[in-house]
Order: C-alpha cells, then sequence, then structure tokens
C-alpha cells in the first residue's frame, strides 16, 4: 500500500537541510529504483519554485511500504527525521485515484 509521509520543517532549518540532502535523496532513490516511489518533493516557504534563502516549509513522499508500521520506521530513520530538518512527521495510508 501507498503511504504519505509528510514533514514539517523547523525554523532556520535550510542549512541542515543541505548537509543531509545527499543521504536523503540516496534514500528515495532506492526506494525509485525498487520501483516504490510514487512521488516526493519539499514545499517552497514562498510562493516560488526556487525559494532561495527562504527555504522551504517541510516535505512530502508518497511511496510504498509493507504496513504503516514500516511507513513509519522508514520516515524515522530518513536523515532529515535525524538531524532534526524535520520538526515533525505524518505518516497516513494513501489511495491513489488519479490519474
Amino acid at each position: 500500500m501507498f503511504y504519505a509521509i509528510m514533514g514539517t520543517e523547523r525554523e532556520d532549518s535550510l542549512e541542515a537541510r543541505l548537509q543531509a540532502r545527499p543521504e536523503h535523496v540516496e534514500r528515495l532513490k532506492q526506494l525509485q529504483n525498487e520501483g516504490r516511489l510514487l512521488l516526493a518533493g519539499p514545499h517552497p516557504a514562498i510562493d516560488s519554485e526556487d525559494p532561495g534563502l527562504a527555504g522551504f516549509s517541510g516535505s512530502l513522499i508518497i511511496a510504498e511500504f509493507a504496513s504503516l508500521e514500516e511507513a513509519k520506521a522508514w520516515a524515522d530513520d530518513d536523515p532529515y527525521t535525524q538531524t532534526g530538518v524535520f520538526s515533525q512527521i505524518s505518516v497516513k495510508p494513501f489511495r491513489k485515484t488519479l490519474p
């Protein structure tokens, strides 16, 4: 089943995000290579494709896991969680309808 992992960033997280990003992206690429990643991306803090120093307010990852517990464990082990970029994480089942 798919699960939506929604991370909310703490204030002033841009530098920590940039440092943790390579390892975070590698984990996403692993999901992609396994055919389990539906989509992933950040929420810019301002209405801009490139928010610059404004940074991001969080991220959304939708990926397939065997269970809610497995999805939560994956999110807990993510570098953005481990380094404190995310101040909060929500993991919920997701059912793709369209397209």
